[in-house]
């Protein structure tokens, strides 16, 4: 194996160990919420004010703020450049920006929680919280900072640990202020997303240094940033039309979306760890005009990312009730609450693998250096399905449906454009591998039915346990035995990366 293999392995898997942390503590923090205060109207104003942080996390962290700041940065440590003078050009003027940003959620509380959704039963308590975690925006633009300038200098582990910081500090504050009520998550929002900057603060001076003036004025690309917001605004409004819709069905009908969708999407997130560490790697072949690296990586980094949703896809479908009574029914989540819960994740698991193809694909379209409209425009058709199919109606299962069915329009429509002549991928490259990792699913999601029936009676953990290994067994068998060589494949250029 050579140093650049081991590197990439190396930093793969400690990404995955802190990343795996980061969402096993996710996981505490989403169960001693609904443990300490179920799922009412107080639990649904706190997760009206957490669509700040959650439109703030895609936009300042993992999306729009990568898709630019991590090719620059890779092209600066590319070209030998001295870093310290893209940070010394850069930061100020954004931390300024953040602030005022900051500023005006904050001061704007009242009219985007009446916006939003207005029907929501206790707006002061959703306009206080949301004041609370509005310093989110600035924490997690700097966090976002720091982690593309240490990724695109392969320092995968204070980025991949931001989210460990972050659950800390919400789980710490739950825990000590419970008699607050749902305000104390609040607060933690708003400390754990300081300590995804302090986590990462030492890494950062100790690669960059201290900033120096560059020589000549140097300015962050907006142009090409506009189209990488867009993108990722519109991909987040799925969750605002989920508020939105939800706000006019019966309380609690948000809280059951949210816990659904934080669990179903760890394997989402799980998926896109290599998609993480080879990112610049990706941003060096495009900016080389290497179009068959391109699509080679792009290949291998869709695949592994399909292999791993739709194995959670056959899990989450068969065993949502096992999952949700062992994660959250607890204290005050009650037997209805759980029923819910786990009808909205088995209808929301099946848009895991449109989420995980569009946080892989939309990455080669934001590596150049001029502006693509293409990611924002499919993710506004799938953005515009949401919105038609999430009808009050259909209930909070129908809201899920139009989630997952938005979704996999956007990453279809992503797909197809990689056929264009800028990238060339040929439609078999990910058709063959995909056509057969879904029959894997279906067919482990068959064996895990007949596996769940024949163990009822079982304690839920025993039943959840010996359903989910059976099916995750039967999806990598079948996978084996419909596509072998395309599997060793896959996991020999991995161990080359």
């Amino acid at each position: 194996m050579t140093t650049t293999a081991s590197a990439g392995l190396k930093a793969a898997s400690l990404t995955a160990v802190l990343v795996g942390c980061g969402s096993l503590l996710g996981f505490g923090r989403d169960l001693l919420l609904a443990t300490t205060f179920g799922a009412d109207s107080a639990t649904d104003a706190f997760l009206v004010a957490w669509m700040i942080p959650e439109t703030a996390a895609p936009l300042l962290i993992e999306g729009a703020m990568a898709f630019l700041l991590v090719p620059l940065f890779s092209r600066a440590v590319e070209q030998g450049g001295d870093v310290r003078y893209l940070v010394a050009a850069t930061l100020p003027h954004m931390v300024v920006a953040l602030l005022c940003l900051t500023v005006l959620t904050a001061a704007g509380a009242p009219w985007l929680v009446a916006l939003l959704t207005p029907g929501i039963a206790d707006p002061e308590l959703a306009v206080r919280c949301m004041r609370l975690t509005s310093v989110t925006v600035l924490m997690f633009g700097l966090a976002g900072y720091l982690s593309a300038a240490l990724r695109a200098q392969h320092a995968f582990g204070p980025p991949a640990a931001i989210t460990m910081a972050y659950n800390l500090g919400i789980i710490a504050c739950l825990w000590t202020f419970q008699e607050v009520g749902v305000s104390a998550a609040a607060v933690g929002v708003a400390l754990g997303a300081m300590g995804m900057v302090l986590i990462q603060a030492p890494a950062f001076v100790k690669r960059c240094g201290r900033p120096r003036r560059p020589a000549r004025r140097m300015l962050l690309p907006l142009g090409a940033f506009v189209p990488i917001a867009a993108f990722t605004l519109e991909r987040q409004g799925q969750v605002l039309v989920e508020r939105f819709v939800g706000s006019s069905l019966p309380e609690g009908s948000i809280s059951h979306l949210n816990y659904a969708q934080k669990i179903a999407q760890v394997p989402m997130i799980l998926s896109l760890i290599v998609a993480t560490v080879t990112f610049p790697h990706l941003v060096r072949a495009i900016t080389a005009g290497d179009g068959a690296a391109v699509w080679r990586r792009l290949t291998d980094d869709v695949v592994v990312a399909a292999a791993i949703v739709l194995a959670a896809t056959a899990v989450l479908v068969v065993c949502a009730p096992d999952i949700v009574r062992v994660l959250l029914q607890h204290g005050a989540f009650t037997d209805a609450d759980a029923e819910a819960t786990a009808q909205i994740m088995r209808v929301y698991s099946l848009g895991l693998l449109g989420q995980a193809v569009v946080g892989v694909v939309c990455r080669v379209f934001f590596c150049g250096t001029r502006p693509a409209w293409y990611p924002a425009l499919a993710m506004a058709a799938g953005l515009a399905a949401t919105i038609a199919l999430a009808i009050p109606p259909w209930g909070v299962a129908g809201i899920a449906a139009a989630n997952a069915a938005g979704i996999t329009l956007s990453a279809a429509i992503l797909l197809a454009g990689l056929r264009g002549p800028a990238i060339g991928l040929p439609p078999r490259a990910i058709a063959g591998p995909a056509v057969r990792l879904v029959l894997a699913a279906v067919l482990a999601a068959a064996a895990g039915w007949g596996t769940r029936s024949l163990l009822a009676g079982l304690p839920s953990a025993a039943v959840l346990a010996l359903t989910a290994a059976v099916t995750a067994a039967a999806f990598y068998a079948v996978a084996a035995l419909t596509g072998t060589e395309e599997i060793t494949r896959m996991i020999r250029m991995r161990g080359r990366a």
